[in-house]
């Protein structure tokens, strides 16, 4: 098994692998997101499937009276899961958005949903946020006409690609300092798919070799580009891990898309960025509604 460690991760900055805030992170909390709000949240499990496996996730619905929501789909990153996601989807529901936030099959070492990290790679999170766009969008109470998709590092290269391929549902995208970075990275980390081996180590998690046979061909901006949708984008001046030219980058790509820069923020962001983020971004849901 190859492991991969912080000190070599470090050499690679803005171009390895990650994804997400990893073992180290904590959720952002409910009141750093806050802002004035009055509507009441009922917050439970809500669990679905993809390709036969459990899916473990968190509804938050705003208990407002009304019959549907607009809804908003949140993703994790590499090596965390559905809790990281917990404050946004308490705070956000508050504002009159219904919020879930699930866990990736194979995401993470805490993940509670079925599957393996073995198996784990970017494009079979695009099918399990596939698989919970289809039974999200059956329910009643779900506005299918404002649906949108958040994703943060990992799960935002994942949101972003999903939209790609589904955007006649989505209305609109926001992405928290995405890891575009991944196909690069791992082809500055083998010169060809020979040199990958069965299963490596990366920040406290191990993956098989899946991770990158699937990443490493793809052209991530040519693949998100295809999204028409309008894009909003959160990235900190301070990402050591996914360098904010990636997210400037994607901003050229796109047709509609507004890149706000976040001072002092880091990958991942925490109480007063995380505020400001939610601000930014509630700001541009709001602006998109029908």
């Amino acid at each position: 098994m190859k492991k991969l460690g912080m000190a070599a991760m470090a050499i690679l900055l803005g171009t390895t692998i990650l994804a997400g805030c990893g073992k180290n992170a904590a959720p952002v909390s409910e009141s750093a997101t806050a802002s004035s709000e009055s509507i009441s949240v009922t917050a439970e499990e809500f669990d679905l499937t993809s390709d036969g496996k459990k899916i473990y996730g968190m509804m938050y619905k705003p208990e407002d009276g009304k019959e549907k929501h607009p809804t908003v789909v949140l993703c994790h990153g590499y090596n965390t899961n559905a809790d990281m996601l917990d404050g946004y989807g308490k705070s956000w529901a508050k504002k009159g958005y219904l919020c879930y936030a699930f866990d990736f099959c194979g995401g993470s070492i805490g993940s509670r949903s079925e599957g393996s990290s073995l198996d784990m790679s970017v494009l079979t999170e695009v099918q399990n946020l596939s698989d919970v766009m289809d039974q999200l969008l059956a329910l009643d109470y779900v506005d299918s006409s404002n649906f949108f998709l958040m994703g943060q590092s990992q799960g935002g290269f994942v949101a972003a690609l999903t939209a790609a391929k589904r955007s006649e549902q989505v209305k609109a995208l926001v992405l928290y300092f995405p890891a575009l970075s991944i196909p690069e990275g791992r082809r500055a980390l083998y010169s060809s798919l020979d040199e990958v081996p069965d299963e490596e180590e990366i920040m406290g998690m191990t993956i098989g070799r899946k991770y990158t046979e699937d990443a490493f061909n793809l052209d991530a901006y040519e693949e998100i580009s295809k999204y028409h949708g309008d894009v909003l984008i959160c990235h900190g001046d301070k990402d050591q891990v996914v360098d904010l030219s990636y997210s400037e980058k994607a901003v050229d790509v796109y047709d509609h898309a507004e890149l706000k820069v976040i001072e002092y923020a880091e990958h991942g962001f925490q109480a007063k960025t995380a505020k400001k983020a939610t601000e930014y971004t509630l700001e541009f849901l709001d602006a998109h509604l029908d």
